[in-house]
């Protein structure tokens, strides 16, 4: 397999699991911490930091968003318990 291979699935890969979380929002980011030790926020910090690693400047609020599919705000309004 090459890179471009190998980077297109992981893209897809890492789409499906947003898409994932976006689909079970009744799992609150504790209960992630809780089992996998990871949570949205963590997605977005490490999302954030990668995009950093290559050069591209992303606030805290926009890689939350891009995770969340949402303003946090909003999401936590609507779906943290």
């Amino acid at each position: 397999m090459n890179d471009n291979k190998k980077k297109e699935i992981q893209s897809a890969t890492f789409e499906r699991l947003l898409k994932h979380l976006d689909e079970r929002k009744d799992v609150q980011n504790i209960d992630l911490m809780n089992l996998a030790n990871f949570c949205r926020n963590c997605l977005s910090r490490w999302y954030r930091e990668e995009a950093e690693k290559k050069g591209v400047t992303i606030s805290d609020p926009d890689a939350r968003e891009h995770i969340y599919g949402m303003p946090y705000s909003e999401w936590k309004e609507k779906y943290q318990k």
